[in-house]
């Protein structure tokens, strides 16, 4: 489900992380519409509970990277800012695809997360409530970052918009194989943008700078898996760098 989030120019694509939404881009939209024309999808999985797809098991990278093929036939090559989920779609539609894609800016999202599973993880996610009581219900559950993200993807703020063994599902495909041949198959100049606390596993951002083709790497100190909405300041002065490096090249 695309969204037209306004600005004008060449395009940029918003995807979001797993459990997210197009409305979790809320904090960058107003300056990333002074650079660019922002879009935004809605992930297969991400559209309500009632969505119909495949089953469980059928939840694959490429199954994303497909669905996101057509998108970008129409809006034309643009730049893919993925958050974590969003990050690995978007490289790897880079890789597959490359006159489709000018630039990339991953945020927070390793290339190989092998043997980690989502076990723990879907014990706390069994426990949530269909529906949240109220706001603060979602603040007390996520912490205050993660819980105004949240209440920016929430159906309602408050409603889950998703299946919950659809999200495990997808998080234990991540923990059956490595993404580096499509990360070292990306032509298009990478900004990473890599929370000092964030998900990837110690030196594998530093070995994606080194085994990438263009590759800036940007570690936010201090910062979680939601960078953006953590250190918003430093992520909007490396991505304003960035783009206006794009636009150079243009």
């Amino acid at each position: 489900m695309l969204h037209d989030l306004g600005g004008e120019g060449p395009p940029v694509l918003l995807l979001h992380g797993l459990m997210g939404r197009s409305g979790t881009w809320a904090p960058v939209v107003e300056w990333l519409a002074r650079h660019r024309h922002v879009w935004a999808w809605d992930a297969a999985g991400h559209r309500g509970v009632t969505e119909p797809g495949p089953g469980v098991a059928d939840w694959t990278t490429e199954r994303f990277v497909d669905e996101l093929v057509p998108v970008l036939a129409e809006l034309g090559p643009a730049v893919l800012w993925g958050h974590s989920m969003g990050g690995l779609h978007a490289w790897c539609l880079a890789a597959r695809h490359p006159q489709l894609v000018g630039g990339l800016v991953v945020e927070d999202m390793a290339v190989d997360l092998r043997g980690r599973t989502a076990a723990g993880w879907w014990e706390r996610a069994a426990a949530w409530p269909a529906v949240f009581a109220d706001d603060d219900a979602v603040r007390a559950e996520f912490g205050p970052v993660a819980g105004e993200y949240f209440l920016r993807a929430f159906t309602g703020g408050r409603a889950l918009h998703g299946d919950r063994a659809v999200w495990v599902a997808i998080a234990e495909h991540w923990g059956t194989r490595d993404h580096w041949p499509q990360w070292e198959a990306v032509r298009a100049p990478v900004l990473l943008l890599e929370g000092e606390h964030g998900v990837l596993p110690a030196g594998q951002g530093e070995a994606m700078a080194r085994r990438g083709h263009d590759v800036q790497r940007l570690v936010v100190p201090a910062a979680g898996h939601l960078v953006h909405a953590q250190a918003p300041d430093l992520v909007r002065g490396a991505v304003e760098a960035f783009l206006d490096g794009l636009r150079h090249a243009e």
